[in-house]
């Protein structure tokens, strides 16, 4: 009798099977291990975009933001000039303004600098982390901290829901460019 008369029908697509399953566990660790940290929050009762990045040395509102909800500025206590990667140029960052947010049942808010950005509405930077003690698991791509006595954990959206919020704030951002 030959070897593969011996062989289980089923044990090639058994493998085949486990090979896939941990083909898509890959895939789903290395999309977070890529991927900067988006989320949804509530601001004044609109669902807004924000971005966690340790990698930003401020908390950073979007002039559209600030403007489209009527948040009050103050003269940023250090102004400070801001070089863009392109052709933008220079900008001086003048303004503050005082965001109240919630995710769920956490509730904060931050001091940000005001800065026309497009990648979101509010980014929290590492002074938002430092305050906050927050514990980045760069392995899931989540935030963990201890809000009011109660524990909290951010989980990032998936990569559909960041080009779904993506292509929104394309849309806002070329209606105001119209006006």
């Amino acid at each position: 009798m030959s070897r593969n008369s011996e062989r289980n029908p089923n044990e090639e697509d058994e493998i085949l099977v486990v090979k896939r399953s941990l083909k898509i566990q890959s895939a789903k660790i290395e999309q977070q291990l890529e991927n900067i940290f988006h989320t949804r929050c509530h601001i004044q009762g609109k669902v807004c975009s924000m971005i966690i990045d340790g990698g930003s040395c401020t908390n950073v509102a979007s002039t559209m933001l600030v403007e489209k909800l009527g948040l009050t500025t103050t003269k940023h206590p250090n102004p400070y000039k801001l070089q863009w990667l392109n052709e933008g140029g220079e900008l001086k960052v003048t303004k503050q303004a005082v965001v109240a947010f919630s995710i769920g049942k956490y509730q904060d808010e931050v001091v940000c600098d005001v800065v026309p950005i497009h990648a979101g509405h509010l980014l929290l930077g590492h002074p938002w982390q430092f305050d906050r003690c927050v514990i980045h698991d760069r392995y899931t791509n989540r935030y963990t901290f201890n809000h009011l006595g109660k524990n909290v954990t951010l989980a990032p959206l998936t990569l559909k829901q960041v080009y779904q919020d993506q292509i929104k704030l394309k849309e806002s951002v070329e209606k105001v460019k119209k006006k």
